[in-house]
């Protein structure tokens, strides 16, 4: 049996690609990091240099466009020292504006491109570095002149890098004909940086491992983000590489009639969703669960997009909730997410980072529409909540979703249907009666146990939430315009919660499943 071979590795000073890389990029190759201006090249570049300074290993970063000073005003602004980072500083000379540096004889390419490879060349010599950067490839295409010598020169370099033990970053901004494929085939590994433009808000920026010969990686596209201290890049989350077993317990609300409906209240492990017409009460319940589990030391985490944080806790202290007092204990945190800045990658970085850091065990996201609204697209959505949801469920967390629906009364949708994805569904409606308007909650499915299949109305007074006995009373409730039963239709066998069918009168309500 053959001996089994391991890649050296060398880590690349951000550990979101060094976990996309699977632990780095294997030592001693050549490799390609392509964008466009403004996708934070130079930057991740200058974070793979500092790196190797502080681990001791010999380190260079030769610059073809951009000056020493320049980039040393760069590091700075992120805070570091430029004294850490070894420039080499290769001005081509026809970047000179005096007279004796204009060719008249010699066409500037055949001169300057090979007075930079020598100087290139005996530059690494000296040096013998473990760890290259090249600033950038443009310059050197710029340099050839033409397709087939500049393939030759970069042929050239990489047979003389074989032969090395020098891992080389080479930097392309892609203002040539765009991307370079044959510069692809000569490359070890090809990692891409893109902008995506947004009708409003800020930029997103994504990463992409094109290519990697000889080594896994987690492939499609991972947000960065590029702030002080370098560019900070969020794996996209697989659920099925996290799991670990938990007890099976019911978390209580703190609403007995509440709790019932629910059986008991809800799941560890599970995720539910509250769906209804704005204004309803689903934020409230929502926060309500969250509370209760806060007040028994189980910490919770709101994520609101709706709501200024002073609102939110205003209207959840308004009802009894004193959210101050768990804030201040650490059970309790509320976050307030700005969809128009959001990275989607960033945020479900962040619930991963409070479950995994802080054992949080319940995650509310209110609302999935301002979480949408940071999404390129309806179908990005669902595959971000489908892994999101996965991986909270199996490490034991109670997530609650707020959806809210378009319309008020009567026939009502939603801009996306995420309902299939949650384990239990809540739904919120209003109608009319007696000239006043009332609202009504009802469980419509639970995947985890017995559930309640009644409608119950739920009030919100002066420090409290109420929720009351079945309808029974009432016929046609979800259409917001119900009808009465006289007191013979509904006295009707309505059994137990629990196990019990809904009154036979008129059969089962609208929305409801027939048992």
């Amino acid at each position: 049996m053959s001996p089994s071979f391991e890649l050296k590795r060398l880590v690349t000073g951000a550990p979101g690609l060094d976990d996309i890389l699977s632990g780095g990029l294997p030592a001693g190759q050549m490799y390609l990091l392509e964008g466009s201006p403004g996708t934070g090249k130079t930057t991740l570049a200058m974070q793979f240099i500092l790196e190797g300074t502080r681990n001791g290993e010999r380190c260079l970063y030769i610059t073809l466009s951009e000056p020493r000073t320049e980039l040393e005003l760069s590091l700075r602004s992120h805070g570091w020292d430029p004294a850490d980072l070894p420039i080499a500083e290769f001005v081509p000379a026809e970047a000179s504006l005096s007279a004796e540096q204009q060719y008249t004889v010699f066409h500037p390419s055949e001169v300057e491109l090979a007075d930079t490879v020598e100087k290139l060349v005996a530059t690494l010599d000296e040096v013998q570095p473990d760890r290259l950067v090249i600033d950038s490839l443009s310059e050197l295409r710029l340099l050839a002149s033409d397709n087939m010598r500049y393939r030759r020169q970069l042929l050239a370099l990489k047979q003389y890098f074989a032969g090395k033990s020098t891992t080389v970053l080479l930097l392309d901004d892609l203002t040539g004909n765009g991307r370079d494929l044959q510069l692809h085939s000569i490359a070890h590994g090809v990692i891409r940086l893109e902008k995506i433009s947004r009708s409003y808000g800020a930029t997103r920026r994504q990463i992409e491992i094109v290519k990697l010969r000889g080594s896994g990686y987690r492939e499609g596209f991972h947000d960065y983000v590029i702030q002080r201290g370098g560019v900070v890049i969020f794996p996209r989350l697989v659920a099925a590489e996290h799991g670990e077993s938990f007890d099976g317990e019911r978390m209580a609300s703190g609403l007995t009639q509440l709790d019932a409906m629910f059986g008991g209240g809800i799941a560890r492990g599970s995720s539910t969703l509250f769906t209804g017409p704005p204004g309803s009460g689903k934020s409230t319940l929502a926060m309500q669960f969250a509370y209760a589990a806060a007040a028994r030391g189980q910490r919770s985490i709101v994520y609101t997009f709706d709501e200024v944080l002073r609102t939110a806790k205003d209207r959840a202290n308004a009802l009894g909730m004193h959210v101050d007092v768990e804030v201040a204990r650490g059970t309790l945190s509320i976050s307030q997410v700005d969809p128009a800045e959001l990275s989607p990658g960033e945020f479900i970085h962040d619930i991963r980072s409070d479950v995994e850091e802080h054992d949080t065990r319940v995650v509310v996201i209110d609302s999935l529409n301002g979480l949408m609204n940071s999404m390129p697209g309806e179908r990005d959505l669902v595959m971000h909540l489908h892994e999101l949801l996965s991986f909270l469920n199996q490490k034991g967390v109670i997530t609650l979703l707020v959806l809210a629906q378009q319309g008020l009364v009567g026939t009502m949708h939603a801009q996306v249907d995420v309902s299939y994805l949650a384990d239990t569904v809540v739904l919120m409606r209003y109608f009319e009666s007696k000239g006043a308007i009332r609202q009504v909650i009802s469980v419509l499915k639970q995947r985890v146990g017995a559930h309640e299949r009644t409608l119950r109305e739920l009030t919100f007074g002066a420090n409290a939430i109420e929720v009351g006995e079945p309808l029974v009373n009432f016929q046609g409730i979800l259409t917001g315009v119900p009808q009465m039963l006289s007191e013979s239709e509904a006295g009707g066998n309505v059994a137990s919660p629990l196990h019990g069918t809904m009154s036979s009168v008129g059969g089962p309500l609208p929305g409801q499943d027939a048992v």
